[in-house]
C-alpha cells in the first residue's frame, strides 16, 4: 500500500561533478517536491554501484541533471541505469526524469536521443500541452501554455515505443513524456528549478554552451529568466498522483 505523503521515501540519482551543483540539485528536488531533507535518499550514479535494489526501500524514483555527460554516450554505469529504469517499470515504481533524466529514460526504453545543439533552450522557454497533454493526469493540471526552465544540447528525437509526447514547443517537440499507462515520466524542461535557481544553474555550466561565450548573450539570457509558477509544482503533483495513498483525490480537492 502506497504511503502518506509525510511517510515518502523518494531516491535522487545524481550525476554530477561538481559539488555546488550537487547541493543546489539536492535542494531545488527538496523544495519543488515539498519533501524534508529525511525523506530523500541520495545515489551519486559516477561514485556508487546503481542496481534495482535502489528501489527496494523507496517509494519513488528520480532522475536529475547532468551537465557534463550526454545521454548519446555510453558509460560504465549506463547499461547499470538502464537496468534500474527498467525495474521501475517492472515493479511499478513511480520514475521521473528531469532533462538529462528524460533523455535517459527515452533511452532505456527505446527512445532515440541526438545532439542537436541548434535546437538548445537556455533560460526560461514556454512550452504547449499536446491534445494528450491536457488530457493527462498529471500534465493535464497545468495551463495548456506554461513557462518552465531550460539548459540542454541534446534532446529526445523519437520517443519510446508506448510512450505519449504530453508537450512540445517551437523549438522541438518532445518537451515531455509519459510510458502510457504508468507513473513514468520526463520532462526536457528542469521541472526542479525555479527562476532564481536557473540563474544560478546558467552560471555554473556556462562553459558548456558555446552560445554563451558572448558576454552580452550571457548576460541577456540571465536578465530574461522568468518566474514559472505552474511548472514548479509539478514535482509534488506527480508524487501525490503516483507515490501516495489517496493523493490524487487530495490533489482534485486542491485544484477544485
Amino acid at each position: 500500500m502506497a504511503p502518506s505523503f509525510d511517510r515518502l521515501r523518494v531516491r535522487l540519482i545524481q550525476i554530477r561533478e561538481k559539488p555546488a551543483v550537487i547541493r543546489e540539485e539536492q535542494a531545488s528536488f527538496r523544495a519543488r517536491t515539498s519533501l524534508t531533507p529525511e525523506q530523500f535518499v541520495i545515489t551519486d550514479a559516477l561514485s556508487e554501484p546503481l542496481s534495482p535494489a535502489l528501489l527496494d526501500d523507496v517509494d519513488a524514483l528520480m532522475i536529475g541533471g547532468a551537465g557534463a555527460f550526454s545521454v548519446t554516450k555510453t558509460y560504465g554505469w549506463t547499461q547499470s541505469l538502464i537496468d534500474v529504469c527498467r525495474a521501475c517499470a517492472d515493479r511499478e515504481v513511480p520514475l521521473f526524469g528531469s532533462c538529462w533524466g528524460h533523455q535517459f529514460i527515452a533511452r532505456a526504453f527505446g527512445g532515440e536521443v541526438i545532439h542537436d545543439p541548434e535546437r538548445s533552450e537556455m533560460g526560461t522557454v514556454e512550452v504547449e500541452l499536446t491534445a494528450l497533454g491536457t488530457t493527462d493526469a498529471l500534465l493535464g493540471t497545468l495551463p495548456e501554455r506554461f513557462e518552465t526552465q531550460a539548459g540542454h544540447q541534446d534532446r529526445v528525437s523519437v520517443l519510446p515505443p508506448g510512450a505519449s509526447e504530453l508537450a512540445a514547443n517551437a523549438t522541438a517537440p518532445n518537451q515531455a513524456f509519459r510510458l502510457d499507462g504508468t507513473g513514468i515520466y520526463g520532462t526536457q524542461f528542469h521541472s526542479e528549478l525555479d527562476a532564481e535557481t536557473e540563474r544560478q544553474r546558467l552560471v555554473a555550466y556556462r562553459a558548456h554552451y558555446p552560445e554563451m561565450a558572448d558576454d552580452e548573450v550571457f548576460r541577456a539570457t540571465v536578465e530574461s529568466v522568468r518566474p514559472s509558477p505552474h511548472a514548479d509544482d509539478l514535482l509534488r503533483r506527480w508524487l501525490l498522483l503516483y507515490a501516495v495513498e489517496n493523493g490524487a483525490a487530495e490533489l482534485a480537492a486542491e485544484l477544485a
